[in-house]
């Protein structure tokens, strides 16, 4: 077996659920998040010579899924702003269902930098020069991000600033 082999299963077998977990809160979709985490370790483990250390491999992957995430975001967005969409609202009986598909809703409506930063920022739990880091951006501009997104986020979700944190 390849070293490479070893690090992988490593990767997979520690932090596998969590960099589901992650794709998933970054595009709404189980099927589009499977897929970004299959394309993000192609190009990952893709590379010949990698390391070993999973935190640093971890860290790579979740790195490549951002950047993926980001560019496919901006090719959707030109795509979707040739066609047009028709897409009916799915009724649900369970409230955790309906509320998790109104904040998926919501987040879709972010730019795809706005819901990068709200995705580092509070599931991440990255602090702001955390983010700024990450996205290769000032932290001036994530704040602006995170700020928008708020704001945008805030009427969608029947967030008031008493109930803010």
């Amino acid at each position: 077996m390849a070293d490479w082999e070893h690090a992988f299963r490593a990767l997979l077998a520690t932090r596998g659920s969590a960099l589901r977990s992650y794709a998933y809160l970054l595009t709404g979709d189980p099927a589009a998040a499977g897929d970004l985490v299959q394309e993000a370790l192609t190009r990952v483990f893709g590379r010949r010579r990698i390391g070993e250390d999973i935190d640093q491999l971890e860290a790579y992957v979740r790195r490549a899924m951002l950047n993926q995430y980001v560019d496919g975001r901006r090719r959707l967005a030109r795509w979707n702003a040739t066609r047009h969409l028709l897409v009916d609202v799915p009724h649900h009986d369970d409230d955790r269902v309906a509320v998790a598909d109104e904040v998926r809703r919501a987040l879709g409506t972010l730019s795809p930098r706005q819901r990068a930063c709200v995705v580092l920022r509070y599931y991440e739990d990255l602090t702001v020069a955390e983010v700024a880091a990450e996205l290769g951006c000032a932290e001036g501009t994530v704040k602006r991000h995170l700020a928008d997104a708020r704001a945008k986020l805030a009427p969608q979700l029947g967030v008031t600033e008493e109930s803010a944190p």
